[in-house]
């Protein structure tokens, strides 16, 4: 049961949400903060993700036992009721962090853990619904960072999550449109399903040109110093790289265009703090 329960919480992913509420510390504060907050915010969001995480598996028990029949309930390793005790166990862990850091994390995570329960009960299906409810989840993330040492409105804050957000929201409509035969299976609303491939990948390369202008916003408001145009122009440069992959109709690897665009836009904001800590 033990592993079956370790199997539910797809690591790679909470894991990814705590990297951005670290990162989201690191853009506000310029500087490492102390141990507990460094190991606590995090670790607060992994939970709640991971708590997401098993929810989503307690509520696809019927998709799965067809779809994926090797997930740990319709394989037998756990129990849908063990599963549900489980969530409710990180859920609650996740807010006792969040509570002994600040009230305000109490509630971005409560907030976090709504919108994760609303969209896997309800509009994981609906389409662009689900995919705003994603990337606002996403670009949440950072400002649970921000928070967490008391600047969630800082200038660095504010624009990666707004990035990250529209980032995410690019992928997840593009990879409806390559996903579309998964999502008929499912019954899926997305944008790809009831408009056309192309329709939806252009509509990914759009929110992909809006963070691309969005991008040169904070240095006209002098946000930034001009030392931090270099990664910004990095990211810039693999956004539009890739979505040109993902735009042409004969490319075949659209899926690894849109990885490379994640990592990319990864890789900007790493250098970004990078340069941050080293005071430009």
């Amino acid at each position: 049961m033990i592993k079956g329960l370790f199997r539910l919480i797809r690591f790679e992913l909470a894991t990814a949400a705590a990297i951005c509420v670290f990162l989201g510390q690191l853009l506000a504060l310029g500087v490492v903060p102390e141990i507990s907050l460094s190991v606590f915010a995090p670790l607060s969001v992994f939970l709640i993700s991971a708590s997401i995480l098993v929810l989503n598996d307690y509520f696809d028990i019927e998709t799965d036992r067809i779809n994926s029949p090797e997930r740990p309930i319709p394989a037998g390793l756990v129990s849908p009721n063990q599963a549900l005790i489980f969530a409710i166990i990180l859920i609650n862990s996740g807010f006792l962090l969040s509570y002994l850091i600040n009230f305000t994390l109490l509630i971005l995570a409560f907030v976090l853990t709504l919108i994760g329960f609303l969209y896997n009960r309800f509009f994981k299906k609906s389409g662009i619904l689900g995919n705003l409810m994603v990337s606002f989840s996403v670009g949440m993330t950072f400002i649970f960072g921000g928070a967490s040492v008391g600047y969630p409105f800082h200038n660095f804050v504010l624009f990666f999550a707004i990035v990250s957000a529209l980032i995410d929201l690019g992928e997840e409509i593009a990879a409806d449109a390559i996903d579309m035969e998964g999502d008929k299976l499912i019954q899926s609303k997305s944008i790809a399903l009831k408009f056309g491939k192309q329709k939806a990948l252009f509509l990914s390369s759009f929110i992909f040109s809006i963070v691309v202008l969005f991008s040169v916003l904070p240095f006209f408001l002098n946000w930034f110093s001009p030392f931090y145009l270099f990664p910004i122009v990095l990211m810039d440069i693999s956004i539009i790289y890739n979505t040109l992959k993902i735009l042409n109709r004969d490319d075949p690897e659209k899926r690894k265009a849109i990885r490379f665009l994640y990592l990319g836009s990864t890789s900007s904001i790493v250098l970004f703090i990078i340069l941050q800590l080293f005071d430009f």
